[in-house]
């Protein structure tokens, strides 16, 4: 598929961000405004390929007046690849050779290659990237500092990872109805075996999720009831 085909197809996937009145942090893993978030399905690998059902997970998305938050609720039936000794006070470059969950979000809609990167591990550990993708390579800003805040929960066969950032992160707060580009992407697992799950494949020839054609669409919903 061909980044034609897939900036065509990007307009047909919409899922919904929720609005909550409530100001929510990262460990409101059991806030009742989850209950009423649209679920999306992270089932299928990069390629396109249907990733087996002890690997799939599915996010939700919540956003109120002053933050984003992204909750992912994983099936874990492997062993966990994290690191033996996380530290969780300042961002962990190479957090994506691990386990992790990843959002990929671009404000502007007609600027998809200009998108921030949000990862967040099973055991609390933490990314944020500013990325400007370029048709043959991307300029990473790794001083980034956005103020997100990750939570995760362990239970057996599964495990829960959400991660919140603040509105000024991301340079604005969206109007009620507007719609951003972003994709959501899971990996687990270690060696010639690990997975690299994404809601909107991007099917390139190798396992790669810097691709804004493939981005999906999120449409800020109104009021939760």
């Amino acid at each position: 598929m061909n980044a034609a085909d897939l900036e065509g197809k990007a307009s047909d996937e919409i899922t919904e961000a929720v609005y909550t009145s409530d100001r929510l942090a990262a460990s409101d893993l059991d806030h009742p405004a989850w209950q009423g978030a649209r679920p999306v399905a992270i089932e299928r690998y990069w390629s396109g390929e249907d990733a087996p059902a002890p690997r799939q997970a599915e996010a939700r998305i919540l956003w109120s007046e002053t933050e984003l938050c992204v909750r992912f609720d994983c099936r874990q039936t492997e062993p966990l690849v994290v690191s033996p000794q996380p530290q969780t006070e300042r961002k962990e470059i190479g957090l994506w050779d691990r386990d992790v969950c990843e959002l990929f979000i671009a404000p502007d809609r007609e600027l998809p290659e200009r998108y921030f990167e949000f990862e967040a591990a099973p055991n609390g550990e933490w990314l944020d990237l500013a990325v400007r993708h370029k048709p043959d390579t991307r300029d990473t800003d790794w001083d980034f500092s956005s103020g997100m805040t990750v939570a995760s929960r362990l239970s057996p066969g599964s495990v829960m990872i959400a991660l919140r950032v603040p509105w000024e992160a991301l340079g604005r707060v969206p109007q009620f109805g507007e719609e951003w580009r972003a994709n959501l992407f899971r990996c687990v697992g270690e060696g010639e075996s690990r997975g690299y799950l994404a809601w909107r494949p991007t099917y390139t020839p190798e396992p790669d999720f810097h691709v804004p054609g493939a981005f999906g669409l999120i449409r800020f919903t109104g009021k939760n009831p």
